[in-house]
């Protein structure tokens, strides 16, 4: 048995948690005691943060619908095929047809990357965030 300490990915509060590894598999989790903002401390969604890791529903590969049919590809054509039809999108009908939904297993800082390519990229203020704790 391993643990790890890293960061509870739930929001963007920054919770110190320790990952409790097992064979290479994620088992439990738990909090920091001498993390400065968790301070022994995990709310309900941090206790179970390992639960999602291994889970047979998560992603793993980009899918793109072709014929009606999900279909693993490559990151590149994933994103490319992205990358137009956001573009397709706001040059039919305006950066403001556009709205992006950021993560709550993301990072403070990804979110803010995430919102100044809504803003300066494709140039929307339609922006918002899933994290309800």
């Amino acid at each position: 048995m391993q643990d790890i300490l890293t960061i509870c990915n739930y929001c963007g509060c920054g919770c110190g948690v320790y990952l409790s590894v097992a064979h290479n598999h994620v088992v439990g989790s738990y909090p920091s005691r001498n993390h400065p903002i968790s301070r022994g401390n995990l709310c309900s969604k941090g206790w179970h943060l390992h639960e999602f890791v291994h889970s047979n529903k998560r992603l793993t590969d980009p899918l793109l619908r072709k014929n009606g049919v999900l279909e693993k590809v490559s990151w590149d054509e994933a994103l490319d095929t992205t990358a137009k039809a956001l573009m397709a999108a706001k040059e039919k009908t305006g950066p403001d047809s556009i709205g992006v939904l950021s993560s709550a297993k993301c990072t403070n800082e990804e979110n803010y990357l995430l919102q100044k390519v809504a803003r300066a990229g494709l140039g929307t203020n339609n922006i918002d965030h899933c994290a309800r704790l």
